[in-house]
């Protein structure tokens, strides 16, 4: 069973989930859900992201439990590999999810299809992730947010 937590940021209502072996979810555009006691993963959750919208980020310390299937899973693993403060392509995050997965090539879009799918926003980083130009591309949370996050950690972009 998931808790909760309800988080008010720079981008606006974050909604921070977890579960018996860590942090499942960090969801915008959710309404807020309430109540209940803190659990120390949320705690620890709402600290790091304290930090991030401080200019300050801080190594993630605590657990990260997103449910996935094992390619999502691999593509998030090299999403928080991206540094604070820079960006990939589609097409880079492919080139290294074939090399891990001993392949020729990957699809950017199955890459995409799967950055898409990251539930754990923000900490994990899908936003750092541009088109092949350095161009914008589509956001969950919304390119109005995707925006900010990038120009918080100033990082540039192709409109």
């Amino acid at each position: 069973m998931d808790l909760y937590l309800d988080y008010e940021s720079p981008v606006g209502h974050l909604l921070l989930s977890c579960g018996e072996t860590g942090l499942t979810g960090i969801w915008m555009n959710r309404p807020p859900q309430g109540g209940g006691s803190p659990h120390p993963t949320l705690l620890q959750a709402a600290q790091w992201l304290d930090g991030y919208f401080a200019g300050k980020p801080a190594p993630i310390d605590f657990p990260l439990a997103p449910q996935g299937t094992p390619f999502q899973r691999l593509i998030w693993e090299l999403l928080l590999e991206i540094p604070y403060g820079q960006s990939r392509t589609y097409g880079d995050l492919a080139r290294q999810a074939a090399c891990a997965l001993g392949r020729n090539r990957m699809s950017a879009q199955a890459v995409g299809g799967a950055v898409g799918r990251n539930p754990i926003s923000i900490l994990i980083p899908c936003h750092r992730v541009l088109g092949s130009r350095g161009q914008l591309t589509g956001y969950a949370g919304g390119l109005d947010k995707k925006i900010w996050l990038l120009r918080h950690e100033g990082i540039a972009f192709l409109p």
